[in-house]
């Protein structure tokens, strides 16, 4: 009994001793999934870095996903950070409807009526979403998707059944629209860009929050924003601008999601759009920065009431 006990114990202990270092290799931590980051480049020496160091010093412990589109025409500059996220449009796609209206009656060799006008106006200017609507059902699905597959847009899909605030897109194909709207190309003719360009410079006060933020007063400004908060993701909030004159020629897309309040995702904006305008545009102290509105506001967008 002893011997057969003794051997027992032997297996056991041989048995645990097995277990033991089971767990020490299955404690190893396994690689962190490497978080993205800022990726520039630049034809001018030292900016792309630059860029990049305060971006990411921008973003430092803010909370939440947020996604970079940045190029500037007149050093070859671009960043990006996750450029291929898709995120809701909320009132930011009423660029693409603006754009695919003009496009729309370009193919067709008419002008503009002056409801359209009216509408198009309201929509980009006071953020209207009724006026919005409006269009969106003249255009039809069709039409808008044309206007996407003519301007590169691929990977934008227009909200289904009347909810545009739910279309999904991306910075890669924001900026997309926004060279568009910034330069001569065969989608748009030269007098809609002109158009687009007008009314996002007449965007209310209320509304020129995110982007233009530390923009210098030797650029004009054209910003279109957008924010919708639902069940899953919390706030988004979205800011798009362009920024010209005094040298300078550069547009910027910002889309974040899982803010926790509007304010806090127009913050965020705001300390990126900062930082890229001081490294691309950098001015005497004598010169003003844009400061913007410190009660910001936006259309709310019809949403279905899941989701």
């Amino acid at each position: 009994m002893t011997s057969r006990t003794s051997v027992r114990a032997g297996a056991l202990a041989a048995a645990l001793g097995a277990v033991v270092l089971i767990p020490a290799v299955a404690a190893t931590p396994a690689a962190a999934a490497t978080a993205p980051t800022v990726s520039c480049t630049s034809a001018k020496a030292g900016l792309a870095d630059k860029l990049k160091k305060d971006i990411t010093a921008a973003l430092a412990n803010r909370k939440g996903s947020v996604a970079i589109g940045l190029y500037d025409r007149s050093t070859k500059t671009t960043c990006t950070l996750r450029a291929t996220t898709s995120y809701d449009s909320a009132s930011t796609v009423k660029v693409t409807v603006l754009a695919t209206l003009l496009w729309d009656a370009k193919k067709r060799n008419r002008y503009l009526t002056d409801r359209e006008a009216s509408l198009a106006k309201a929509m980009i200017t006071k953020s209207d979403n009724s006026a919005t609507s409006t269009l969106w059902k003249q255009l039809g699905m069709t039409r808008i998707k044309g206007f996407l597959s003519a301007a590169g847009m691929t990977r934008t899909v227009p909200g289904a059944n009347g909810y545009w605030g739910l279309t999904q897109e991306n910075v890669t194909d924001e900026q997309k629209l926004l060279k568009l709207v910034t330069a001569r190309n065969s989608v748009l003719s030269d007098n809609s860009r002109a158009y687009i360009r007008k009314l996002m410079n007449q965007v209310v006060s209320s509304q020129r929050w995110g982007t233009p933020a530390g923009a210098p007063s030797t650029v004009t400004v054209h910003v279109k924003n957008g924010w919708l908060q639902r069940a899953t993701h919390g706030w988004r909030v979205h800011s798009l601008g362009t920024f010209d004159g005094g040298g300078h020629d550069y547009m910027m897309s910002v889309l974040t999601q899982d803010n926790s309040t509007m304010s806090y995702g127009v913050t965020t904006i705001q300390n990126v759009a900062r930082a890229v305008h001081k490294d691309l545009a950098p001015t005497t102290s004598a010169v003003a920065r844009y400061t913007p509105t410190s009660t910001p506001s936006e259309a709310r967008v019809a949403v279905p009431p899941r989701g």
